[in-house]
């Protein structure tokens, strides 16, 4: 099972199953294979009442009502099975993050509610938040022990996001949105990796102040005027 969520990690020649999460999201992928779409969906339950461990394919096979070999044709391995339930976890996650920022008038506005909204739905979701809380030696390791790439397709994102706003002149076009998505990001993923004994990460308002006076000043390029 490990090496499930390994996928997180990848080889250097190889897409890792964020990487492709992300893809998902911005190419839109769908699935159409309604049995597929329906292990899925009983795996994830599954993994959510009993935790990765402690499920087999036969249990998603009865959850599911389909037979045993019904589940091993569209995915050989739990392995697999694991991965593809993760991966499209993250792909939602992914696009709510471009819906809740529409709510925002300002970039800076954008910035506060991308961060209060990313941890919030990542905490949240009963299988990663749930995975991060009840098995940190399984997933968290491989989002933080793989050379940097988990983090590098999150900061791609962001980067993303800031370059749009780039386009349309809310800030700076000197801005190092490269830089500063690695930062941003790199805040986020310590406050998921380490609980905090000083800032509640159940508390929206206190999540928003910290944003706003550590992560919005970031918007202006080293050296202009606050």
């Amino acid at each position: 099972m490990e090496s499930a969520l390994s996928g997180l990690m990848a080889p250097p020649d190889s897409e890792s199953l964020l990487e492709r999460a992300y893809s998902d999201a911005v190419e839109r992928v769908d699935d159409t294979d309604e049995t597929r779409a329906r292990i899925l969906d009983a795996a994830y339950d599954q993994f959510c009442r009993m935790g990765i461990r402690r499920s087999t394919m036969e249990d998603v096979a009865r959850h599911a009502k389909v037979s045993r070999i019904t589940v091993y044709r569209r995915f050989a391995t739990k392995d697999v099975l694991v991965e593809h339930v993760v991966r499209r976890e993250f792909r939602r996650y992914f696009d709510q993050f471009l819906i809740d920022i529409e709510q925002a008038d300002t970039a800076a506005d954008r910035v506060i509610l991308g961060f209060v909204s990313s941890l919030r739905a990542i905490r949240n979701n009963p299988l990663i938040g749930g995975l991060i809380a009840a098995e940190p030696d399984l997933l968290v390791p491989s989002m933080t022990s793989d050379g940097g790439r988990t983090l590098a397709t999150v900061r791609q994102f962001v980067a993303g996001q800031l370059r749009r706003e780039q386009h349309a002149g809310n800030v700076s076009g000197d801005l190092d949105t490269d830089l500063v998505a690695e930062l941003m990001v790199r805040v986020s993923a310590s406050f998921l990796a380490i609980p905090s004994l000083i800032i509640d990460l159940d508390d929206d308002d206190q999540l928003a102040a910290v944003a706003r006076q550590f992560l919005v000043p970031m918007l202006r390029p080293t050296g202009s005027p606050g």
